[in-house]
């Protein structure tokens, strides 16, 4: 499931979360920049189980917002 979108410099930046089976959510950020064939989609998913959607939410915008600014 997919947040918002949060341009970060050239990046545009996708917080998501993903339901554990056992319960749980799981975080994953997409990070994309570039258009049409030059395009770039990079996608990382994090290895804590969140008890919270909000929380994985959270800790995947941090994640990926931080990356942005670095790169």
């Amino acid at each position: 499931m997919q947040n918002k979108r949060i341009e970060v410099g050239r990046f545009l930046v996708s917080p998501m979360t993903k339901p554990h089976a056992d319960g749980g959510f799981a975080a994953a950020v997409s990070i994309q920049s570039g258009r049409g064939m030059a395009s770039i989609d990079r996608v990382m998913r994090f290895v804590p189980t969140f008890e919270t959607r909000r929380a994985a939410l959270r800790y995947a915008e941090s994640e990926g917002t931080a990356w942005a600014r670095s790169h």
